[in-house]
């Protein structure tokens, strides 16, 4: 397992996590193996937004002796009353339900208690009008819920929320279908999307990565937006190198599921290569640095990735961006200009170029 820290909160977090959608429908003997593998191999992250109330007594029973070794992001607004999902800005509403939830995981604290699902201004105003935010914001001040998070699918609602200055962790939709504007959540534009994960990056706002297989359809070549399927192993890499992620959370229905994903660890820099999305993403995409590296090795040793990924977020206003610049061994002014990322780059990204532009602002920001 690779884990990676959440700059706010210290915690270690691992890079795959697990999602609720799938599990309830698994019969308990079944789900309990898959969780406790799960955990015995080093996944200590997991939503519980869920499709069903059963999901809560499963993980109980599979971690509550291992309950500080976990972390839960417990949406409140999730409404589980009648046993299954439902939507709801009622405080009491939301009270009841996440009590039964803490109950059936027999835990008395929850580690991100997430504003749930705001996707339209008017929600965010009902979320706040309603006392659903108070309530979150009093539980916060006593203990019980450790840091705040966020649930959205659209990056101007978030950014809003963000504003606020609240938010510790998001939960966002990231996926080449939706960040290339083609899917049910699609929402806002490529470059929108992009500057919402580097202002995370850059304010050490975690994400959590929902719908990394846009709910399947990436993976079918009759499904996929791009009438070309993706693999699991390419999706997950995709969203791990956007900024400010730091967990992926598929959903899981057994062992063998669990064991899939776990074998991303395993998998060659081929297989989890997303380049291929350079043939069939759209115009505003192209000319833009996804840091997917497919064009290493760089013949004098530069991580061509990685110093455009500093130079973005330099430039979203992370502080910290230009010292991890500094520490590279091979910066911008290294490049000879050679053309050989030119030439691989699957984005038509001049990076020669680049370089160039990247060694001078950060020449200037020295002086």
């Amino acid at each position: 397992m690779e884990y990676r820290i959440h700059r706010r909160t210290k915690d270690r977090i691992s890079v795959i996590g697990l999602g609720t959608s799938y599990i309830a429908a698994t019969e308990e003997t079944e789900a309990l193996r898959a969780l406790t593998y799960a955990y015995e191999h080093g996944i200590n992250y997991a939503d519980l937004a869920t499709a069903d109330a059963k999901t809560f007594v499963y993980y109980g029973k599979a971690f509550a002796s291992v309950r500080k070794d976990m972390h839960y992001q417990v949406h409140f607004g999730a409404n589980y009353e009648n046993g299954t999902y439902g939507w709801s800005t009622d405080p009491e509403v939301i009270k009841r339900s996440v009590d039964a939830q803490m109950n059936a995981l027999r835990t008395d604290y929850i580690d991100y208690g997430f504003i749930h699902c705001l996707d339209e201004k008017k929600d965010w105003q009902a979320y706040q009008e309603s006392g659903a935010l108070s309530y979150l914001l009093d539980l916060k001040k006593q203990g019980v819920v450790r840091h705040i998070g966020l649930s959205s699918h659209t990056p101007s609602l978030a950014q809003s929320v963000l504003d606020t200055g609240m938010v510790d962790q998001m939960m966002f939709s990231i996926n080449p279908g939706y960040d290339y504007s083609r899917g049910d959540y699609a929402n806002g534009s490529t470059k929108e999307r992009m500057t919402l994960y580097r202002r995370c990056e850059a304010e050490g706002v975690g994400i959590s990565v929902m719908k990394p297989f846009s709910g399947g359809q990436l993976l079918g070549d009759q499904t996929s937006p791009f009438g070309r399927a993706l693999t699991t192993y390419q999706c997950i890499q995709y969203a791990l190198d956007k900024p400010g992620v730091l967990t992926v959370l598929p959903g899981i229905r057994n062992v063998e599921d669990v064991k899939e994903l776990l074998g991303f660890f395993d998998a060659s820099l081929e297989e989890r290569d997303y380049s291929v999305l350079g043939t069939f993403t759209p115009k505003e995409a192209e000319g833009s640095c996804v840091y997917c590296n497919h064009c290493q090795p760089c013949p004098e040793g530069l991580n061509v990735g990685l110093i455009n990924k500093y130079y973005d977020l330099a430039m979203a206003g992370d502080s910290m961006a230009a010292d991890h610049y500094e520490k590279l061994e091979k910066k911008a002014s290294d490049c000879i200009s050679c053309g050989h990322c030119d030439r691989r780059c699957p984005f038509h990204v001049v990076q020669t170029s680049r370089m160039k532009q990247i060694a001078a602002y950060f020449r200037k920001d020295k002086s």
